[in-house]
């Protein structure tokens, strides 16, 4: 199967398990995955035959907007059925970075879910 990847895009949604942590939008990055078959977008050269992977991102950039979660493990499930919805893969990976741990270079949670 194809893989369409999206690689660490950065949004800012408001996240955290204490209220002040969530009182402003943290930097994250999202990895996402598409499974999709490209053979015939790539044949025929056409767009409307796979997943527009910039219709992808500009939803997510905007998926935080006025709203806020207290688990990445939330945000990533919500994200995976979102994109399985919208866009149709026949199965995605979603990967929440989040940077909160001082001696660590992030934490992550990773979830691959199917049609």
């Amino acid at each position: 199967m194809d893989v369409i990847v999206i690689e660490e895009l950065e949004v800012f949604y408001r996240i955290g398990v204490p209220e002040e942590e969530r009182a402003a939008p943290q930097r994250l990055l999202l990895t996402i995955t598409m499974e999709h078959d490209a053979r015939a977008a790539a044949k025929g050269d056409d767009l409307e035959k796979t997943i527009n992977y910039d219709a992808v991102a500009r939803r997510l950039l905007r998926f935080g907007d006025g709203r806020s979660w207290k688990l990445i493990e939330t945000v990533a499930e919500e994200v995976a059925g979102l994109v399985l919805r919208e866009f149709k893969p026949r199965r995605v990976g979603v990967e929440v970075k989040k940077f909160v741990l001082p001696e660590a270079r992030c934490v992550a949670v990773r979830v691959e879910r199917e049609a």
